[in-house]
């Protein structure tokens, strides 16, 4: 009989390693990478904004002492995180709709790499802390401005960038309130021609960056802000035009509240009006153009806007200092 053929091992190929279980994600690059979405959530390069709050104290020639300087600082920080607390509630609420648009998706928020709820939890706390921060720190009205920013852009956030009208009042009576908060923390009586101009100022930009959306979106029939399709350019023209006017002429009337006396060689107060009529002529072009989407940008990036800016600081530092 032939033999059983023997099967040997030594003959069969050697079996391919077993493939190695998945190692799940280290904990310490996880917690990075939420807090860097959240970091980016806060939106740090919106955080210039916040220096409108030394707007008063600059004005009133209050910034030579260490105490406001500090308490200033103080202020500076407070409103980083009441504006970081509504951006973080704002892309919350819009995720769903952010991540059906090209750019948004890649939020933070949107792309899942911040839970909707941890952001409603950071938004609820960082607001909570800065009003009241503000009152233990500063003075309670300080506390009650800031708890009146949150309110109101919550509010924004559910309900009124969905009304015609009311979504530029908010926005530009978000900048405002940035521009009294220093002054009220400090305990400086604020002009009603600096609040005039601050407020008509800031819906100028506001009203721009809206009609350079509706210019450069007009194909998009909403897609970014739905809003836009119930203003027309022209009307959005008018408001930026408008408001432009009034600002101009409130920052006369604050350069001329003195009178004529001025205390030094020269008028620098009255004369800083060219400086200022100059910048908002300089802003209008970019307006005009539909290219004013990102005011920050045309601030922080256009040269002769940041020569003109500096010369009206230097103009108006010297009327301060009385030379």
């Amino acid at each position: 009989m032939p033999e059983p053929t023997r099967t040997t091992t030594a003959l069969l190929p050697p079996r391919p390693p077993a493939p190695a279980p998945a190692r799940p994600a280290r904990p310490r690059r996880r917690a990075a990478a939420l807090l860097y979405g959240l970091l980016r959530t806060a939106r740090p390069r919106q955080w210039v904004k916040n220096l409108l709050v030394i707007a008063a104290p600059a004005a009133a020639g209050q910034l030579g002492s260490w105490h406001n300087a500090a308490r200033l600082g103080l202020v500076f920080g407070l409103f980083t995180a009441a504006a970081a607390a509504v951006y973080l509630v704002n892309d919350a609420r819009d995720a769903p709709a952010d991540r059906a648009h090209p750019v948004k998706r890649h939020r933070p928020v949107a792309a899942g790499v911040v839970p909707v709820p941890l952001a409603h939890a950071t938004g609820a706390v960082l607001g909570t802390g800065a009003a009241v921060g503000a009152a233990l720190w500063c003075n309670a009205m300080t506390g009650v401005v800031i708890a009146a920013y949150l309110g109101m852009q919550l509010a924004y956030c559910v309900r009124l960038k969905h009304v015609l009208v009311a979504d530029l009042a908010v926005v530009a009576a978000g900048f405002l309130l940035r521009a009294m908060t220093g002054g009220i923390a400090l305990g400086i009586p604020l002009s009603r021609w600096f609040l005039l101009t601050t407020g008509f100022g800031a819906l100028f930009m506001v009203a721009a960056k809206r009609y350079s959306e509706a210019v450069q979106l007009a194909d998009a029939q909403g897609a970014t802000r739905a809003l836009l399709t119930q203003y027309t350019p022209g009307y959005l023209r008018f408001v930026w035009q408008s408001a432009a006017a009034v600002a101009v002429l409130g920052y006369c009337l604050w350069a001329l509240e003195g009178g004529s006396a001025h205390g030094g060689l020269l008028p620098w107060r009255q004369l800083s009006v060219v400086a200022f009529v100059l910048a908002v002529l300089r802003y209008a072009v970019f307006a005009d153009r539909g290219t004013a989407g990102e005011p920050e940008d045309v601030v922080l990036r256009d040269r002769p806007l940041a020569v003109i800016g500096l010369v009206w600081a230097a103009m108006y530092g010297m009327a301060v200092a009385g030379l």
